[in-house]
């Protein structure tokens, strides 16, 4: 029974339901859903990696039954004019080798090949090598982060010592050095353990890219190994496995999906920045760090062959920042502007 109001007494107004109705619980998806679809930017930079991805992947059936042709396709003398240079975007049909074909959307390269199809093909590079790059690092700095949070004492001082040296490292420069031993040569490294490839450029950035992680897991690890529920789960005899995958781990996804989106597009930077100094990934590879490297020469007379892939390049970057800052922002309301 509910007791009645004494006289005099002032009912606040917000206090008062009205019968019948019951208030809905949200789950933490349905927050993190409504927080995030407000912030409209990270909406967009959420379609763009979509739609990228997208055509990405389908890069390889639209060379073959769209464009019918591939990445290294010369057409030297359809798509040089009379003093050597590219000719500029055209969505007009041209004769290619004898056929009428569609025309080059991004224009041509110094070298006679299609710039649209070697942008797309681009993205399935950056992509592939900043997701492998970004998963090992991940994987790498969530491991060492875990352990040493826990652990503490001397495991920490050690591990932690250990991540300061890499991150007084100077990264470029050692990239280009392993870059140019292991990528240079047919044979590689380590005995042809390595070979030159996308693989290779993913393990080179992902050697570098794990110490800022692991400080990250490691603070939030401090915080929750001194948790009620950890000590439950410790008097009930958990093992400190158990404990650090079954209780702690998922207490840090959330930092662990923000920082890994926000270290795609460093990742993707890094890519390119090898490529073109060119040390990157093979010359047989499309690439946009090559591609701006080719076009620094003739940007003048040829604008194209360094507006596409430098404007693919910032849109992916700024995409993958722009959704990291809303994940961030709805996962961590604290830290929403």
């Amino acid at each position: 029974m509910s007791s009645a109001a004494a006289p005099g007494d002032v009912l606040d107004p917000t206090s008062v339901t009205t019968a019948g109705t019951q208030i809905e619980g949200r789950t933490p998806w349905q927050l993190f859903w409504r927080r995030f679809r407000q912030d409209k930017f990270a909406i967009a930079g959420c379609v763009f990696i979509v739609l990228m991805t997208l055509l990405a992947i389908s890069a390889p059936w639209i060379a073959d039954n769209l464009l019918h042709r591939g990445p290294n396709n010369l057409f030297i003398y359809d798509s040089l004019d009379e003093y050597g240079l590219p000719i500029g975007p055209t969505f007009e049909k041209m004769e290619l080798e004898g056929e009428l074909q569609h025309g080059f959307w991004f224009g041509a390269d110094q070298a006679g090949r299609d710039l649209f199809i070697r942008v797309i093909y681009g993205a399935r590079t950056s992509l592939f090598v900043a997701l492998v790059a970004t998963g090992i690092a991940t994987i790498i700095g969530v491991t060492i982060g875990m352990i040493a949070g826990f652990y503490r004492g001397k495991i920490d001082t050690f591990l932690m010592r250990l991540t300061d040296v890499v991150l007084s490292l100077p990264i470029l420069l050692l990239a280009l050095g392993l870059s140019a031993a292991c990528g240079l040569q047919k044979e590689g490294c380590l005995g042809g353990l390595i070979r030159p490839g996308l693989l290779l450029v993913s393990y080179i950035i992902g050697l570098f890219s794990w110490p800022y992680i692991a400080r990250i897991i490691r603070g939030q690890v401090f915080s929750l190994r001194e948790k009620e529920f950890v000590e439950a789960a410790r008097a009930q005899g958990a093992s400190n496995l158990r404990i650090m995958t079954r209780e702690i781990l998922p207490n840090v996804i959330a930092p662990i999906i923000v920082y890994t989106t926000l270290i795609i597009p460093i990742n993707v930077i890094f890519e390119a920045a090898l490529s073109f100094l060119g040390v990157g990934v093979p010359a047989t590879t499309p690439s946009w760090g090559r591609m701006l490297s080719e076009a620094s020469a003739i940007f003048e007379a040829a604008w194209w062959m360094m507006f596409f892939p430098g404007f693919f390049l910032f849109m992916t970057t700024l995409a993958f920042n722009l959704a990291g800052d809303g994940l961030r922002d709805a996962l961590d309301p604290k830290t929403a502007k």
